[in-house]
Protein backbone atom coordinates (compact mmCIF):
# COMPACT_ATOMS: atom_id res chain seq x y z
CA UNK A 1 0.00 0.00 0.00
CA UNK A 2 1.17 3.39 -0.84
CA UNK A 3 2.42 5.82 1.51
CA UNK A 4 1.93 9.55 1.42
CA UNK A 5 5.19 10.85 2.36
CA UNK A 6 6.99 14.57 3.08
CA UNK A 7 10.55 14.39 2.40
CA UNK A 8 12.80 17.91 3.14
CA UNK A 9 15.37 19.15 4.47
CA UNK A 10 14.55 21.86 7.17
CA UNK A 11 16.84 24.54 9.07
CA UNK A 12 16.56 23.99 13.02
CA UNK A 13 14.15 26.84 13.65
CA UNK A 14 11.87 25.04 11.40
CA UNK A 15 12.16 26.52 7.54
CA UNK A 16 12.63 25.02 4.12
CA UNK A 17 13.35 28.07 2.48
CA UNK A 18 14.91 31.18 3.51
CA UNK A 19 13.80 34.47 2.41
CA UNK A 20 12.91 35.50 -1.26
CA UNK A 21 12.95 31.04 -1.64
CA UNK A 22 16.56 31.04 -1.22
CA UNK A 23 18.07 27.49 -0.87
CA UNK A 24 21.55 28.47 -0.54
CA UNK A 25 21.89 27.42 3.22
CA UNK A 26 21.69 23.85 2.43
CA UNK A 27 25.16 24.05 0.70
CA UNK A 28 26.38 21.99 -2.45
CA UNK A 29 24.78 17.73 -2.26
CA UNK A 30 27.76 15.97 -1.54
CA UNK A 31 27.62 12.41 -3.38
CA UNK A 32 29.70 11.27 -0.94
CA UNK A 33 28.26 11.90 2.35
CA UNK A 34 27.74 8.85 4.69
CA UNK A 35 24.92 8.07 7.03
CA UNK A 36 24.09 6.19 9.56
CA UNK A 37 22.33 2.63 8.60
CA UNK A 38 18.39 3.35 8.41
CA UNK A 39 19.03 6.88 6.54
CA UNK A 40 17.21 7.57 3.11
CA UNK A 41 19.40 9.78 0.64
CA UNK A 42 17.21 11.47 -1.64
CA UNK A 43 18.16 9.23 -5.06
CA UNK A 44 16.96 6.06 -2.67
CA UNK A 45 13.76 8.16 -1.54
CA UNK A 46 12.75 9.02 -5.29
CA UNK A 47 13.38 5.15 -6.43
CA UNK A 48 10.83 4.51 -4.17
CA UNK A 49 8.36 7.47 -5.50
CA UNK A 50 5.58 6.72 -7.97
CA UNK A 51 3.96 10.20 -8.07
CA UNK A 52 5.39 13.85 -6.39
CA UNK A 53 2.60 16.45 -5.88
CA UNK A 54 3.95 20.35 -5.32
CA UNK A 55 2.35 23.17 -5.17
CA UNK A 56 3.26 26.13 -8.06
CA UNK A 57 5.38 27.89 -5.76
CA UNK A 58 7.38 24.79 -5.66
CA UNK A 59 7.30 24.08 -9.19
CA UNK A 60 8.88 27.59 -9.89
CA UNK A 61 11.49 27.37 -7.79
CA UNK A 62 12.75 23.99 -9.08
CA UNK A 63 12.22 25.31 -12.69
CA UNK A 64 14.64 28.78 -11.99
CA UNK A 65 17.14 26.12 -10.80
CA UNK A 66 18.31 25.46 -14.62
CA UNK A 67 19.78 22.18 -15.68
CA UNK A 68 17.99 18.84 -15.60
CA UNK A 69 15.04 18.13 -13.91
CA UNK A 70 16.06 16.75 -10.20
CA UNK A 71 12.90 14.21 -10.29
CA UNK A 72 13.70 12.20 -13.37
CA UNK A 73 10.91 10.60 -14.79
CA UNK A 74 8.36 10.75 -11.82
CA UNK A 75 5.50 12.16 -12.40
CA UNK A 76 4.72 15.21 -10.77
CA UNK A 77 1.56 16.74 -10.53
CA UNK A 78 1.60 20.36 -9.68
CA UNK A 79 -1.52 21.98 -7.85
CA UNK A 80 -1.82 25.23 -10.02
CA UNK A 81 -4.91 26.63 -12.51
CA UNK A 82 -2.32 28.06 -14.22
CA UNK A 83 -0.19 27.01 -17.03
CA UNK A 84 3.20 25.84 -16.70
CA UNK A 85 5.54 26.73 -19.96
CA UNK A 86 8.33 24.66 -20.56
CA UNK A 87 7.51 21.87 -18.54
CA UNK A 88 9.09 18.71 -18.35
CA UNK A 89 6.89 15.53 -20.38
CA UNK A 90 6.91 14.13 -16.54
CA UNK A 91 4.91 17.16 -15.33
CA UNK A 92 0.85 18.01 -15.13
CA UNK A 93 -1.60 20.50 -13.65
CA UNK A 94 -4.03 19.56 -10.67
CA UNK A 95 -6.67 21.13 -9.04
CA UNK A 96 -9.66 20.32 -6.35
CA UNK A 97 -8.70 20.43 -2.26
CA UNK A 98 -5.79 18.78 -0.54
CA UNK A 99 -7.69 15.31 -0.21
CA UNK A 100 -8.16 15.13 -3.77
CA UNK A 101 -5.09 15.99 -4.65
CA UNK A 102 -3.40 13.42 -3.00
CA UNK A 103 -5.83 10.65 -4.22
CA UNK A 104 -5.20 12.02 -7.45
CA UNK A 105 -1.56 11.77 -6.98
CA UNK A 106 -2.01 8.05 -5.32
CA UNK A 107 -3.90 7.17 -8.21
CA UNK A 108 -0.87 8.06 -10.61
CA UNK A 109 1.26 6.14 -8.02
CA UNK A 110 -0.03 3.17 -8.40
CA UNK A 111 1.58 0.99 -5.71
CA UNK A 112 4.32 3.20 -4.90
CA UNK A 113 4.46 5.86 -2.44
CA UNK A 114 3.33 9.75 -2.76
CA UNK A 115 6.35 12.50 -2.31
CA UNK A 116 4.62 16.16 -1.00
CA UNK A 117 6.71 19.26 -1.57
CA UNK A 118 6.04 22.54 -0.65
CA UNK A 119 5.32 24.19 2.56
CA UNK A 120 1.34 25.18 1.20
CA UNK A 121 0.82 21.52 0.29
CA UNK A 122 2.61 20.07 3.36
CA UNK A 123 1.05 21.85 5.77
CA UNK A 124 -2.53 21.72 3.94
CA UNK A 125 -2.34 17.71 3.75
CA UNK A 126 -0.79 17.72 7.27
CA UNK A 127 -4.02 19.62 8.85
CA UNK A 128 -6.39 16.86 6.61
CA UNK A 129 -4.48 13.80 7.66
CA UNK A 130 -3.43 13.19 4.80
CA UNK A 131 0.27 12.41 5.59
CA UNK A 132 1.66 8.82 6.48
CA UNK A 133 5.05 9.83 7.07
CA UNK A 134 8.03 12.58 7.00
CA UNK A 135 11.56 11.73 6.84
CA UNK A 136 12.78 15.56 7.72
CA UNK A 137 16.44 16.03 7.34
CA UNK A 138 17.65 18.70 9.99
CA UNK A 139 20.63 20.71 8.76
CA UNK A 140 22.40 22.90 11.66
CA UNK A 141 21.49 26.65 10.60
CA UNK A 142 19.27 28.97 12.19
CA UNK A 143 17.45 31.24 9.54
CA UNK A 144 15.45 33.33 11.20
CA UNK A 145 12.78 33.76 8.95
CA UNK A 146 11.96 32.34 4.96
CA UNK A 147 9.30 29.52 4.31
CA UNK A 148 8.50 27.53 7.05
CA UNK A 149 7.80 23.57 6.92
CA UNK A 150 4.21 23.98 8.62
CA UNK A 151 1.80 27.07 9.01
CA UNK A 152 -1.08 24.33 9.74
CA UNK A 153 -3.92 25.29 11.91
CA UNK A 154 -3.77 22.62 14.87
CA UNK A 155 -1.58 20.84 17.22
CA UNK A 156 0.42 18.21 15.38
CA UNK A 157 1.76 14.97 17.29
CA UNK A 158 4.34 12.16 15.84
CA UNK A 159 5.60 9.39 16.58
CA UNK A 160 9.97 8.86 15.77
CA UNK A 161 10.32 5.68 14.02
CA UNK A 162 14.22 6.59 13.14
CA UNK A 163 16.78 9.16 14.47
CA UNK A 164 20.50 9.00 12.65
CA UNK A 165 23.23 10.85 11.47
CA UNK A 166 23.73 11.74 7.85
CA UNK A 167 26.99 13.67 7.32
CA UNK A 168 26.43 16.52 9.59
CA UNK A 169 22.85 16.82 9.53
CA UNK A 170 20.76 14.56 11.32
CA UNK A 171 17.50 12.75 9.60
CA UNK A 172 14.65 11.53 11.70
CA UNK A 173 11.58 9.30 10.10
CA UNK A 174 7.90 10.38 11.73
CA UNK A 175 4.42 8.60 11.78
CA UNK A 176 1.46 10.25 12.53
CA UNK A 177 -0.01 10.85 15.64
CA UNK A 178 0.77 9.60 19.59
Amino acid sequence: MSKVQVYCAVSMDGFIAGPDDDLSWLGEPDAEQTGDPGTVGFPEFVEQTGAMLMGRRTFDVVMGFGGDWPYGTVPVLVATTRPLPDAPATVSTCGGDIQELCEQAKRVAVDQNVYLDGGSVISQALDSGCVDELILTVVPVLLGQGVPLYQGKRLQRFNATYLGRLGTMVQMKLTVGG
